[in-house]
């Protein structure tokens, strides 16, 4: 198996020239549902479907509860996740209050397991036709923008 990108025109908002570049994309083949992630984790370790949606189940509220209270939650060779948020830069401490805080998230960091994969895993070009697609000024992105490219073409 392999990843594959797709080759997208980009416009980059830092850029003052406002340039249109050439950029890879990963192209997602496919979003996999909550259903079909417990149907395969049942082909593969060989436990009743609804064994494997109610650990899942648990795993999730046990995340959430540990995480309500700041913890970080390990699991193993998967990875961690983690709660953070950013906040405002104040001149002072007595500025930075509650009212600061921006941006709360949920951090995941991959364990070795998932870190080893993805260093191995071969990618390959997928031949579409151009889509453009505009970059927002911080020069991040979501993958997902755009239109998604027609596999068989």
């Amino acid at each position: 198996m392999a990843l594959r990108y797709v080759v997208k025109k980009a416009t980059f908002g830092f850029d003052k020239d406002k340039n249109e570049k050439y950029v890879a994309r990963p192209f997602n083949v496919v979003n996999v549902d909550f259903k079909m992630l417990c149907d395969q984790v049942t082909r593969v370790g060989f436990v009743p479907r609804g064994t494997v949606k109610s650990v899942l189940d648990g795993l999730i509220d046990s995340l959430k509860t540990y995480m309500e209270i700041g913890a970080s939650v390990s699991l193993g060779d998967f990875g961690t996740f983690r709660p953070s948020f950013g906040c405002k830069s104040q001149n002072d401490a007595a500025g930075v209050t509650t009212e600061t805080l921006k941006n709360r998230k949920i951090i995941f960091t991959p364990g070795s397991l998932l870190k080893d994969m993805i260093k191995t895993v071969s990618i390959q070009k997928l031949e579409t036709s151009d889509t453009k697609v505009s970059t927002p000024p911080s020069g991040g992105g979501n993958e997902g923008d755009g239109e998604t490219p027609d596999p068989a073409a």
